[in-house]
């Protein structure tokens, strides 16, 4: 019988097969971790071997070769992904990558993780700090934990994955209490955060949460820094810069340690606001395998031994 044909290299293929995705060379690089100029090469290199146009330079995108050669391709990554997924979650008490926004990777999941060793011995896990979540349906990762407001268009679960809140945290401004700039200033009231300087990370979506759950919706939060992510923000305050918007899941160690303090904790007049939650995605088909529920009842059991006060 005679062997399957020749293929293309591989590393062209995966390269088509990402761009098929993601729609651009830049984008593409990023996500396989390589430059720019080698996925380019990689696209050239492919459409020689095949002697067919695959990438459309001018209009961007795909030719109609090339959409319909990456509609075909697609599937048989898809299965390649799947097979090594179940190939490496069923070796050595099983492997599971996950990916997290960055705050609570670096701020409770890695300190809380030797939890999860003693819980489950010889499992292993991959924690990736990110901006984005991953491609699931695609494999890039098994499972993912995001932030998102209840407003948040991207909160709707996309097809092929499961979605199911992991804790709604109670949301609450904390500085350096011996800040200079704090000494002086009057706390009595949420208002009165609105002359002090703020701290923000991508958006001040979470200070205008905060501040409508106050009674204060068209207030216009000031910005002392834009600093992107939560850890960031929580180093600023720690150093005196401003008053960063946090949860007790990331200010944890801060508040312990006397670095930061809570602004109107136990004043009537801020009323409590949790207006999103901690969530975490895996492929529906995926939801019950070993690993990942395994994760899952690890994330309930840590949730539920945190204080009361940080919850909503």
């Amino acid at each position: 019988m005679p062997d399957r044909p020749h293929l293309p290299p591989f590393a062209a293929l995966r390269a088509f097969e990402a761009f098929g995705r993601h729609g651009g060379v830049r984008r593409t690089a990023a996500a396989l971790g390589v430059s720019h100029a080698i996925v380019s090469r990689h696209l050239r290199a492919l459409e020689d071997w095949l002697g067919v146009m695959l990438v459309d330079r001018h209009g961007g995108g795909l030719t109609p070769a090339g959409e319909s050669y990456h509609a075909l391709i697609g599937p048989a990554f898809d299965q390649l992904c799947t097979a090594t997924s179940q190939m490496r979650g069923g070796a050595a008490g099983g492997r599971l990558d996950v990916w997290s926004v960055a705050g609570l990777a670096y701020l409770w999941l890695t300190p809380n993780l030797p939890g999860f060793g003693r819980r489950y011995p010889g499992m292993a896990l991959d924690l990736r700090p990110s901006d984005s979540p991953p491609d699931l349906v695609r494999r890039e990762a098994q499972g993912d934990i995001r932030w998102y407001l209840d407003t948040a268009p991207a909160l709707a679960t996309p097809r092929n994955l499961t979605r199911q809140a992991i804790v709604r945290p109670r949301l609450f401004p904390v500085a350096r209490a011996d800040a200079p700039w704090l000494a002086g200033a009057r706390v009595a009231t949420p208002r009165d955060l609105l002359a002090l300087p703020l701290l923000h990370e991508d958006s001040d979506a979470e200070w205008r949460a905060w501040f409508a759950a106050q009674g204060l919706e068209d207030a216009q939060p000031p910005l002392a820094a834009r600093l992107w992510q939560a850890h960031m923000t929580l180093a600023a305050a720690a150093d005196g810069q401003g008053v960063a918007i946090t949860n007790g899941f990331l200010a944890a160690e801060h508040l312990r340690s006397g670095r930061l303090v809570e602004l109107g904790a136990g004043n009537p007049a801020f009323s409590p606001c949790a207006p999103g939650a901690y969530y975490f995605t895996a492929r529906a088909d995926m939801w019950d395998a070993q690993p990942i529920a395994r994760f899952r009842a690890w994330l309930a059991e840590a949730v539920a031994a945190s204080p009361v006060d940080w919850l909503a």
